[in-house]
């Protein structure tokens, strides 16, 4: 597809830029003269030029230069290329014309995923206000205050575009918004002792916590995230320890007004000291659990006597970890007696999907249908901020899940420091990064040196395994890599290319087994691959070459061994190629013992 990419100002060079890396057989135009693209003398004599020349044209700036270049040459939608225009920020990419005939629709979906903006299908919309900070909270149903005498004061230093500090130190859809749309004299952080307050003069806080300290005017916004967790003993009188409670919470620069939710156990429920915390924090939802609901939570202050009643090592520590999904608690077990036999306890834990921690998960995309992928690794996907996929080898569609807002990038064309770089630059911002490879990621996977990287900085990674090319590829060929009594050896290798093979795995040593064999990225040494295995393995062994299995244009061609470098040749293969070699292809001799008489037991219900 054919893609002309015209930017109207030199600040959107660099989305220009990650855009061309991603979207092939592009070229960027501008009126500037700079390095790798194309010098055009004005926008409308380029879109006289190109109109009929390419498949798509990408306007990056205003949508009225947009409309006012392509408008004398529109003609039909079954001819016309594809137009989307994307705004100078990258948070709106709409289709304007040829949605979907000429594939503008899909390609305005693939760009908002390059750009991390909002594909606009139908619609447009003016993205040039500042935020209403007055009214942004009940967008995102946070709690808004201020330690400011007059509201007014730091609403006007915020639209004079006084230097603001926004500190994120959670995460959910409302501080996604906020990053995505950060005016320029914003900066952004995610821990308070970062900010060097003498830089400036105001500071939005989306935070369930209280900065005593800080010398700026502040605008808090308070998401309720934070889960009480409450234990008393039997009878216990309420009166006074929601002030005690109200009082501690603010000692500890928590805010109340991140409460969502009161927790116990079943055998307090009906306690008055929890209708009256109820009716004290605004009715607030109450959660009740029972001991087996419980009964697995491990706590950091476990008590033998609660847990010789109850079966629980401490009622309000394992509810609000409970409420809070496993979330942390950011404050233990508080012991509080205002008169005698009236003791109590609470605890508060964060909402475990509001902690701001980065994360990169290592999934493996499975050999390139979309559906392959296991769903846990759907699951990363839809949940990343940041989706790095294997470009030359992971089809595209299988980021098409990502969530609005997440950025999607290939690294076909990244160095492995590059690669490093931009996973952690999201890291660093507590977000999740979905590193996408295709296949099984320990399987030829190349991510010995990125977890080296990440090792080095004690970051956190998980590996998300896939189904593998060689499952694929049994799955294609209809046959069972191993058979009873005959084969039941599968050897996973690859030939000798540029990176020479150990000895003692050198394919022709792998070969005296006559195992199944599949050999991964070798079909450009295959005049080699079949002399070694030739060495052991019969002439009219059954061997299968599987191009892009499971992909939409998937190939595969059978033969006999002593046939496969003229069938890697004459098909012009590549190496997204395997070959499978052994006498378990197409294999119906004889059946399983499994499935004979004397075993008919194994399979009555």
């Amino acid at each position: 597809m054919k893609t002309a990419i015209i930017l109207t100002s030199e600040v959107s060079l660099p989305m220009a830029e990650a855009i061309k890396k991603d979207v092939l057989y592009s070229e960027i135009y501008s009126k500037s003269e700079i390095k790798n693209t194309v010098t055009i003398a004005s926008i409308n004599d380029c879109i006289k030029d190109i109109f009929d020349k390419v498949d798509a044209i990408i306007f990056i700036g205003a949508m009225g230069i947009c409309i006012r270049s392509i408008a004398p040459y529109i003609k039909d939608k079954h001819t016309d290329p594809a137009i989307v225009n994307i705004d100078s920020t990258g948070r709106y990419v709409v289709s304007v014309l040829s949605g979907h005939v000429g594939g503008a629709n899909d390609l305005t979906k693939r760009l908002a995923l390059i750009t991390g903006g909002e594909a606009v299908i139908t619609t447009q919309s003016d993205n040039t206000n500042l935020w209403a900070l007055d009214t942004i909270g009940s967008k995102f149903d946070w709690k808004t205050s201020s330690n400011a005498d007059n509201f007014n004061h730091p609403l006007t230093a915020f639209v004079n575009k006084k230097a603001t500090a926004l500190l994120l130190d959670v995460a959910d859809e409302g501080t996604q918004y906020l990053e995505r749309t950060k005016p320029d004299h914003v900066k952004v952080f995610y821990k308070y002792e970062d900010i060097n307050q003498d830089d400036f003069e105001l500071l939005i806080a989306v935070t369930p916590f209280l900065y005593s300290d800080a010398r700026l005017q502040i605008i808090y916004y308070h998401p309720q995230i934070l889960h009480l967790g409450v234990g008393c003993r039997k009878q216990c009188q309420p009166e006074g320890i929601f002030d005690y409670i109200s009082a501690e919470l603010q000692k500890l620069n928590i805010a109340k007004e991140s409460i969502k939710d009161i927790s116990t156990i079943d055998l307090k429920k009906d306690e008055p000291l929890l209708a009256d915390l109820h009716a004290h924090f605004n009715n607030l939802p109450v959660n009740i659990y029972t001991s087996e609901d419980l009964k697995d939570i491990e706590v950091p202050n476990p008590s033998e006597k609660v847990e010789e009643v109850t079966s629980v090592q401490g009622v309000s520590e394992s509810t609000a970890i409970k409420s809070a999904d496993g979330g942390q608690l950011v404050i233990e077990k508080q012991k509080g007696k205002l008169s005698e036999g009236n003791d109590f306890t609470f605890a508060v834990a964060i909402d475990n999907h509001a902690i701001r921690q980065g994360h990169i998960e290592i999934v493996g995309a499975g050999p390139g249908d979309p559906d392959l992928i296991s769903v846990k690794g759907r699951h990363f996907l839809e949940a990343a901020d940041l989706i790095l996929y294997a470009g030359s080898l992971v089809p595209v569609e299988l980021t098409y899940c990502a969530k609005q807002g997440a950025v999607v990038r290939s690294s076909a064309s990244m160095d492995l420091e590059e690669q490093f770089e931009t996973m952690k630059e999201f890291y660093d911002q507590g977000k999740l990064v979905v590193r996408l490879h295709t296949g099984d990621p320990c399987i030829y996977g190349a991510i010995q040196e990125q977890m080296a990287y990440f090792d080095q900085y004690n970051m956190s990674y998980h590996i998300t395994p896939g189904i593998s090319s060689f499952q694929a590829a049994a799955a294609a060929l209809e046959s069972q890599f191993t058979i009873p009594e005959k084969v039941q050896t599968i050897i996973l290798t690859r030939g000798e290319g540029r990176t020479p093979m150990p000895e003692k795995e050198k394919l022709h040593m792998l070969a005296r087994s006559q195992s199944t064999m599949c050999i991964f990225l070798s079909a450009t040494v295959v005049d080699q691959v079949q002399t070694e295995l030739l060495e052991h393995y019969p002439p009219t062994t059954p061997v299968a070459a599987c191009y892009k299995l499971t992909w939409k244009d998937q190939r595969i061609y059978r033969g006999e061994l002593k046939d496969l470098a003229k069938i890697i040749k004459d098909n012009k293969l590549t190496l997204t190629t395997m070959i499978v070699v052994g006498e378990a292809i197409d294999n119906r001799k004889g059946l399983s013992k499994l499935y004979s008489h004397k075993f008919k037991h194994l399979f009555r219900r």
